[in-house]
């Protein structure tokens, strides 16, 4: 899969959403450990804690990925958008079932964040090239 160019903004913005991981991987690991555990979905057949671990562990690593591994830029915009995919489930829970976490203590702060990925989604996209990548009309194969 070949890298999409990217300008300058696009870049920032990656780096950006990099930064945004490394730190949200941070709360994984640490202050935000509970709220985390609070967010995943009774029906996951997991144990919450090793849930939370290892999301944020992916976390870590696309964030790390995002600053430094630009040759995969594409491709990580790509599995980003799908891991937001797959978190999303929590962030439909935490608005179901009312679980006050990270700063939502309203029915409408948890109704507004899941307006949010879908935008965390289009960013990550967007900023790797990604979107480009997957609207752009390649020749057939013959």
């Amino acid at each position: 899969m070949e890298n999409t160019a990217a300008t300058k903004t696009q870049n920032f913005f990656r780096i950006l959403l990099g930064i945004f991981m490394i730190i949200a991987a941070m709360g994984h690991f640490t202050f935000q450990r509970t709220d985390f555990q609070a967010q995943v979905p009774n029906w996951v057949p997991m144990d919450k804690d090793l849930v939370v671990i290892l999301s944020g562990i992916v976390e870590m690593a696309i964030g790390l990925a995002l600053i430094f591994l630009t040759r995969f830029k594409t491709q990580l915009g790509i599995g980003l958008a799908v891991f937001y995919v797959l978190v999303f489930p929590g962030n439909i829970a935490q608005y179901l079932n009312r679980i006050d976490a990270l700063g939502m203590h309203t029915d409408q702060a948890r109704l507004i964040r899941l307006f949010f990925q879908p935008v965390f989604m289009l960013w990550a996209l967007w900023s790797t090239g990604a979107l480009s990548f997957l609207f752009k009309k390649r020749q057939p194969i013959i």
